[in-house]
C-alpha cells in the first residue's frame, strides 16, 4: 500500500489520535493531510546534563519526541521536527554513549542512542527514507550550504569556562553560546545576536569571541553601510549583565537525571509488517526488507 493511500486510512488516523493523546493538551495538534505515522521507540537524548531517556515518533514529514511520564500513555515537552530540515551523522561508538548518532537542524542539534546497532541502523535508514521521499514528492529544496546549530558541550564536560577559565559555582553559572556551542560564564556570554537559522526575530545569547567574529562577518558584507547605529541595524546586541536578557526555551531544558519520568520501559523499536497489528507502517517496500534482515 502507497503512502498516498495509507494516509487516509482510519488506522492511520487512529494511531495519529492516539499519539496527540499520549501528549495531552501541552502538546500540538498532529493530524495533517496526507502524513503517516511510520514508527515510534525510545531513544536516549544526550541533554547538556546527562543521558535522557526520551519517547520518538517518525511521521512521513515530521520528527515528533517527548519526556517520557508514562510509557505508552503520557509524554510531555513536544519538539516537531520538520523532515527536510534534517541531516543526520552516524558516529563510532565511545566510551560514553554506544549505538549513536547526530542530529543536526538549524534550530538545534543534538545526539541520540538506540539499544543495539540493529535499532540505530533501523532509525537512520528510515528517517534517511522519509526525508528523501518528501523531497522527492515535493517542491521543497534542502540547501547544501544551510547552517546547522551547533551541539551544546555537556555541563559535566568542563569545570570551567571555556573562554575565561574561570571556575564555576553556583554564583558563577553555566550558560551556552548558541553559536559555537562552547560552556561560558555569564561575564563572556553577555553578548546577544540574531541567528537566524535558530529564531528569525530573538536575540540569541552569544560568547565575546563569537560576537565579534560575527560583527565582522556583517561588517564586511555590508562595508558600504554608513551610519552610527551599525550594530542595531545588524541585528547584533551589546553587553547585558551576564544573567539578565532574553531568556531561551534551551537555557531551562530538560531538567536533570530521570526529570518528569514515571515509567519506562526498556522496548525496543520495531518496524514490523503494515498487515499486522502494529503501529508501524512502511513508506517502501525495501524498508520491510532490510528490517526483516535486521530480526532475522
Amino acid at each position: 500500500m502507497t503512502t498516498e493511500h495509507l494516509a487516509f486510512t482510519q488506522v492511520n488516523y487512529s494511531r495519529i489520535h492516539a499519539v496527540e493523546s499520549a501528549f495531552r493538551l501541552s502538546g500540538k495538534p498532529l493530524a495533517e493531510p496526507g502524513r503517516v505515522l511510520v514508527g515510534k521507540g525510545r531513544l536516549e537524548k544526550r541533554s547538556r546534563r546527562c543521558l535522557q531517556p526520551k519517547y520518538f515518533f517518525l511521521f512521513s514529514d515530521v520528527l515528533v519526541y517527548g519526556s517520557v511520564v508514562v510509557s505508552g500513555h503520557w509524554y510531555k515537552n513536544q519538539k516537531i521536527i520538520r523532515l527536510e530540515d534534517i541531516e543526520i551523522e552516524d558516529l563510532e561508538d565511545s566510551t560514553r554513549m554506544a549505538n549513536h548518532w547526530l542530529i543536526r537542524t538549524p534550530r538545534k542539534s543534538f545526539y541520540v542512542a538506540a539499544e543495539s546497532p540493529e535499532e540505530k541502523h533501523a532509525w537512520m535508514t528510515h528517517i534517511v527514507n522519509c526525508r528523501d521521499s518528501l523531497l522527492r514528492k515535493t517542491t521543497l529544496q534542502r540547501n547544501p550550504g544551510s547552517t546547522y546549530a551547533p551541539t551544546w558541550i555537556p555541563d559535566n564536560v568542563s569545570a570551567v569556562c571555556m573562554r575565561c577559565f574561570y571556575k564555576f559555582s553556583p554564583t558563577h553559572r553555566r550558560h551556552h553560546c548558541r553559536s559555537c556551542g562552547f560552556l561560558v560564564c555569564g561575564g563572556c556570554s553577555k553578548w546577544r545576536a540574531l541567528l537566524r537559522h535558530i529564531h528569525l526575530s530573538d536575540m540569541q545569547r552569544v560568547c565575546k569571541s563569537c560576537h565579534a567574529s560575527l560583527l565582522l562577518l556583517k561588517t564586511q558584507e555590508q562595508a558600504g553601510r554608513r551610519g552610527n547605529s551599525l550594530g542595531e541595524d545588524m541585528g547584533f546586541g551589546g553587553g547585558v549583565d551576564g544573567d539578565s536578557g532574553v531568556v531561551m526555551e534551551e537555557e531551562e531544558e530538560e531538567g536533570g537525571e530521570g526529570e518528569g519520568m514515571m515509567e519506562c520501559n526498556d522496548e525496543p523499536s520495531w518496524w514490523l509488517k503494515s498487515s499486522q497489528c502494529s503501529p508501524y507502517i512502511y513508506l517502501n517496500p525495501e524498508h520491510l526488507l532490510a528490517s526483516q534482515d535486521i530480526l532475522l
